[in-house]
């Protein structure tokens, strides 16, 4: 709509879009704005564009916006590269017209724990090894960027370089599929490189004047480039190097290895394979490799995560002999802790997500823990159930979950309540006092002021001098939206939302008792305010309650990074105070409503100020 406005009468627009109810979203919205004789609407993917059929000639301007936090995440390359094959005239105009990657080297704690599971656990003392010795490559994250809000860890990152130029793609013209270049970088502190923080700035125009960046905060740019404010399309890329990082000392130089293919940029330094090097190694251990996501390599890294389970466990497993523990979720420290702290346990695993991986895992680290597969036992096919045929007539003494389901952490937190269905379905295979771990989950809520979060998620309008107001519905806004509308509940880590600020006590709205089969749960709150300022929604999480005398409990809240919360922006903002209304305009406390609906796993949420 900005093109067909900016030509007028002097030329013809050709919008294509493959995926067909966003274009019939556009044809609504080119009628709200009176475009859409204007404009020609295509519903196919630009490389099934053809000259003479689709489009009249080939075209003099480009115009895109296929660009992830890594920049070539969505196809931009082979895009490009048909579109001036058979679309594009010679040297035609682009907006954008130039993108241009940097990186820096840094040091970080926080980034370290997120994939050095190895390197972690030699420092942890309680007898179990996910990561035997010599097998440092048997759980892994994937050699890949990660996006992420890097500056919500700033003061947890010690730069070790200045930002130096990567890669350079012109939209003017035809880019190459893979490309390499070598950078000679200047280390300016002494430390260890953990991992290289990269991004973009993009030109957007052939005279150099209008730039849009991506860059962390503390780089500073160019003034033309100006403030971001926070986004969540577009991040930082977080590229990890194996191990505990390349010590180096201030002055010294590295040499900084860059790789692209058609979507994607890998790193890599120029350092020397250790002579505990895998391939020494059993090569069993070498062939498998378990890939888990950053943040289960971190909670599996967590001492205080891995003391609160083994206890729990642990006290689960007195008294009792030749118990058959079932780990209902895809976890391996349970399973493996289950087999190490009984030697007469008899551990079934039904790794849920892992499947086969998950058994491959189990034999290659069994002599590591001092057990013998003949005890533990991974279900290979999937069934509705278990029976007392699958436990060989033995009744189940534990049923323990943390409750984690591999490839699932983008998931809303009461969603793991698929662990009381699980525990629903074994309920004719457990024994009389058949211990259930977790025994309870708790719905915790906070309101929280969220202004960043609000505003990237609020409903359109003005856009550009365009009315929008007709995609809010259907994109899933969640902010300013007419009553009785409301907007879903979305997965976040609080922590990476920008500015956030805590407005009430931290409350309890539902009590999930896992001793029973799972039915619906209601529960009322009434919270008052602690502080002053705009609530913009409620943040949710599930505390899971380890043993019956409550005494070890794992929190999924914002102060644990490690896992997502469940926000739920309210349809507008309201003016909260503390103690009761300070104003008219002020509210000084807010009831809170919530329904879990088993058979569709929803939870429901109303509320009401006061």
């Amino acid at each position: 709509m900005m093109a067909a406005r900016a030509m007028g009468l002097n030329g013809t627009v050709t919008a294509c879009e493959s995926y067909l109810p966003m274009a019939k979203l556009m044809r609504k919205v080119l009628h709200r704005n009176s475009m859409g004789k204007a404009i020609s609407l295509i519903n196919k993917r630009s490389d099934e564009l053809e000259v003479g059929v689709d489009i009249p000639s080939r075209a003099d301007v480009l115009v895109s916006e296929i660009l992830d936090s890594e920049l070539l995440g969505e196809g931009l390359i082979p895009t490009l590269q048909h579109a001036h094959d058979k679309l594009l005239v010679e040297n035609p105009l682009t907006v954008p017209f130039r993108a241009v990657t940097y990186g820096q080297l840094v040091e970080s704690t926080y980034l370290w724990k997120l994939h050095d599971l190895s390197g972690i656990e030699a420092k942890v003392s309680d007898g179990i090894h996910l990561v035997p010795t010599g097998s440092d490559s048997i759980i892994h994250v994937k050699s890949r960027q990660y996006p992420m809000h890097c500056d919500a860890i700033r003061e947890e990152i010690k730069p070790l370089s200045e930002p130096f130029k990567i890669f350079e793609f012109d939209f003017w013209k035809r880019p190459e599929s893979n490309g390499e270049t070598k950078v000679q970088v200047q280390v300016i502190d002494d430390g260890n490189i953990h991992a290289v923080v990269s991004w973009w700035v993009l030109q957007l125009d052939r005279e150099g004047t209008v730039f849009y960046s991506t860059a962390p905060r503390w780089i500073n740019s160019p003034a033309n480039i100006g403030y971001r404010d926070w986004c969540d399309h577009w991040k930082q890329c977080v590229w990890f190097f194996r191990g505990k990082g390349m010590s180096v000392s201030q002055g010294e130089e590295v040499l900084l290895e860059a790789t692209h293919t058609e979507t994607s940029v890998s790193y890599n330094l120029n350092v020397q394979v250790p002579k505990t090097d895998t391939r020494q190694h059993d090569h069993n251990i070498r062939d498998f490799q378990l890939l888990l996501s950053p943040e289960r390599i971190a909670i599996y890294g967590d001492s205080k995560w891995r003391s609160s389970v083994l206890a729990a466990v642990r006290n689960a497993l007195q008294g009792r002999v030749n118990p058959l523990c079932v780990v209902v979720d895809d976890s391996i420290f349970l399973t493996l802790l289950a087999a190490n702290l009984s030697k007469t346990s008899h551990v079934l695993s039904l790794f849920p997500g892992l499947r086969e991986k998950g058994a491959q895992y189990l034999e290659n680290v069994v002599k590591a823990n001092s057990f013998s597969m003949d005890r533990v036992e991974v279900r290979e096919k999937r069934k509705p159930c278990l029976t007392l045929h699958d436990t060989h007539g033995k009744k189940v003494d534990m049923l323990i979950g943390e409750p984690y389901y591999y490839a699932n952490e983008g998931m809303l937190p009461w969603q793991n309540l698929r662990f009381w269905k699980d525990r629903t379905l074994l309920d004719p295979i457990l024994s009389e006092d058949a211990l259930i771990m977790p025994c309870k989950g708790i719905l915790k809520a906070c309101a929280m002021s969220l202004p960043d979060l609000w505003s990237s998620r609020c409903c359109l309008g003005d856009v550009e001098g365009f009315d929008h107001s007709i995609v809010n519905t259907t994109l899933g806004a969640c902010g300013e939206l007419p009553a009785p509308k409301e907007g879903p509940f979305l997965p976040f880590s609080i922590w990476q939302c920008g500015e956030i600020k805590e407005l009430s006590e931290i409350f309890t709205i539902l009590e999930f008792d896992f001793s029973k089969p799972i039915s619906s749960c209601h529960g009322t709150a009434q919270v008052k305010f602690i502080e002053g300022g705009t609530c913009h929604g409620f943040v949710l999480w599930v505390d899971w309650i380890m043993d019956t005398d409550k005494s070890i409990v794992i929190s999924t809240g914002p102060e644990h990074r490690y896992w997502k919360q469940g926000v739920k922006l309210l349809s507008k903002p309201v003016a909260v105070g503390i103690n009761g209304c300070n104003s008219n305009s002020e509210y000084g406390s807010t009831i809170v409503e919530a329904l879990f609906e088993p058979s569709s796993s929803e939870l429901i949420l109303k509320h009401a100020f006061l």
